[in-house]
């Protein structure tokens, strides 16, 4: 399974893949970051509900896109989060920048985009 982007009003959601690792982080990284420069995008919305396995490409992933995005008035949050992956974000102090929500649904209520 691929990474999947998709636009819904300036919100661009991205399904990860079953693992975000160095092996795929540049093409994601490069595939996001088109995306939020083509569209004016200003919330991205990392959805974890597919996602097995994340390495510190992954966080650089993440740290890279908020710090693009945060120059630009917007945000990054992160949706469907396992257990794992929690423990990570809580290591890692993502969650002192970013915000984590149940769903992509509940993200998009929040992600005062309209």
């Amino acid at each position: 399974m691929s990474t999947q982007c998709k636009i819904i009003k300036r919100n661009l959601v991205v399904n990860v893949s079953e693992e975000l690792d160095h092996h795929n982080a540049e093409i994601i990284r490069e595939k996001i970051d088109k995306l939020i420069l083509n569209h004016n995008i200003k919330c991205v919305i990392f959805d974890f509900s597919n996602t097995n396995f994340m390495d510190s490409s992954g966080i650089g992933v993440i740290m890279g896109r908020y710090k693009n995005i945060k120059n630009m008035g917007g945000n990054v949050v992160v949706t469907n989060v396992n257990p794992r992956m929690d423990r990570i974000f809580k290591l890692s102090g993502l969650y002192r920048i970013i915000n984590s929500y149940a769903n992509v649904d509940k993200a998009l209520k929040h992600s005062n985009i309209s």
